[in-house]
């Protein structure tokens, strides 16, 4: 098997092997993933975090020899937790987002393979024990105004899905990509007054497709991907945009992962 991880800030996964296609999702840096297939200057990967697949191109990937993703696998993996900071070694120095992961991360160092880093930023280890709504609704807000992208994982671009499954990575909750497939975890709650903040609403379409999500932040409000990363008001009919004033996302069901 061929493995591979992400060496740059971000890389478009796109669901054909073609620069034209759309994007499905986004890896982040430090992200590893399996080649399924190889097509021309194209490789269709799996993510290991989510198992989401799609198409990179072949300039983007970076490989991963079994022993080394092995090690990296088994490894202490720290979440880094500032929109934007520098990274740097002895021959280059490139931006990486939140979200993207540090390995063996000892507050100032972390390496990849025989490469070393220097990231001077907040990062949040494997072992933090900040995974409480408080704690959730601070690093969520650090998305606030972000603007919407399909596929989008970055603070320069995140859609519904991609917004709550990083937020949710800096705690070590592996979320999986798409909103109807999140709401499959965790456990359901029944009336909108038993939620509280770090809780995560999904909401359907007109066909039943749960198609949207956001996470509670208490007080009746909840924070989510549309148009940007906004803060919106949220009752047991959905939520009520302030600014076009009316109700835009029916509520489908109520999950607490945390």
């Amino acid at each position: 098997m061929e493995y591979g991880i992400a060496f740059q800030s971000v890389i478009a996964v796109r669901t054909k092997p073609e620069h034209a296609a759309e994007q499905s999702t986004q890896l982040l840096f430090g992200e590893m993933y399996t080649v399924e297939e190889t097509r021309e200057d194209w490789l269709r990967i799996t993510l290991l975090f989510d198992q989401y697949s799609g198409w990179i191109h072949r300039k983007q990937h970076q490989l991963l020899s079994p022993a080394e993703a092995e090690k990296l696998m088994k490894a202490p993996a720290s979440v880094a937790a500032e929109l934007v900071q520098t990274i740097s070694n002895n021959d280059r120095s490139f931006p990486i987002v939140i979200g993207s992961t540090l390995y063996d991360f000892d507050g100032m160092n972390f390496r990849i393979g025989k490469e070393k880093f220097v990231y001077s930023g907040q990062a949040i280890g494997a072992d933090s024990n900040l995974i409480q709504g408080e704690h959730i609704r601070r690093f969520a807000m650090k998305f606030l105004h972000a603007p919407y992208l399909w596929g989008g994982r970055s603070p320069f671009g995140i859609d519904c899905s991609g917004f709550t499954q990083v937020v949710f990575k800096l705690y070590g909750i592996q979320l999986p990509r798409d909103a109807f497939q999140q709401a499959d975890c965790g456990k359901t709650l029944h009336f909108i007054h038993e939620a509280r903040e770090g809780d995560i609403a999904f909401f359907d379409n007109e066909d039943g497709r749960i198609t949207h999500v956001g996470i509670l932040l208490g007080n009746d409000q909840i924070i989510h991907a549309s148009g940007c990363v906004r803060i919106d008001m949220i009752d047991h009919y959905g939520i009520f945009n302030k600014d076009l004033k009316k109700y835009t996302h029916k509520l489908r069901i109520l999950k607490r992962v945390v």
